[in-house]
């Protein structure tokens, strides 16, 4: 037996306190994806990761700044998982492949805009949240917000939670 396998809930079979939050999941989806069936093992996991998830997506970042911050995570934290799903995310939002390889390879990007947003998450990373001033004036050269690089940290920090379980649950 895989010491390190962990089991996959359905809402049917999890511990009591992550039933409701997995029922949810296969309402809002039709089905239960095999991180968050592993993550209800520990339900104050998974109630960390939906409600992190779902507050990200609220930001005032449009879907495809989203996605940058997505696909530049699960490439430096090594998550399959999260790069596969987020590269079905943006053909459905038909990206341009050239930009999803970008995404997949580290380079830079073609548009300025996401550019600068995904050298500012990079940014972020590197200095631990203290940004060099160039990546700053190029983030607020284009056009974005001091209240934005505050959701991007709160994207970094979801990401992480959940790239870093993804890979402990082996998915």
């Amino acid at each position: 037996m895989n010491t390190r396998q962990f089991p996959r809930f359905a809402e049917t079979d999890a511990p009591a306190a992550a039933r409701a939050q997995l029922a949810a999941t296969r309402a809002a989806f039709g089905a239960i994806p095999a991180p968050v069936a592993a993550y209800a093992g520990a339900p104050t996991m998974l109630a960390a990761a939906l409600s992190g998830l779902d507050a990200f997506e609220k930001t005032s970042l449009a879907p495809l700044e989203r996605e940058v911050l997505a696909m530049t995570m699960g490439r430096i934290n090594g998550c399959k998982f999260c790069l596969d799903l987020h590269r079905r995310m943006l053909a459905r939002r038909e990206a341009p492949p050239a930009l999803v390889g970008a995404l997949e390879q580290g380079l830079p990007l073609a548009e300025p805009r996401l550019e600068a947003l995904r050298r500012f998450i990079l940014g972020v990373l590197a200095g631990r949240g203290d940004v060099e001033a160039s990546v700053w004036d190029d983030f607020l050269g284009a056009g974005y917000t001091r209240a934005q690089a505050l959701e991007l940290v709160l994207g970094i920090s979801v990401y992480t939670l959940t790239t870093f379980a993804n890979r402990l649950v082996e998915v």
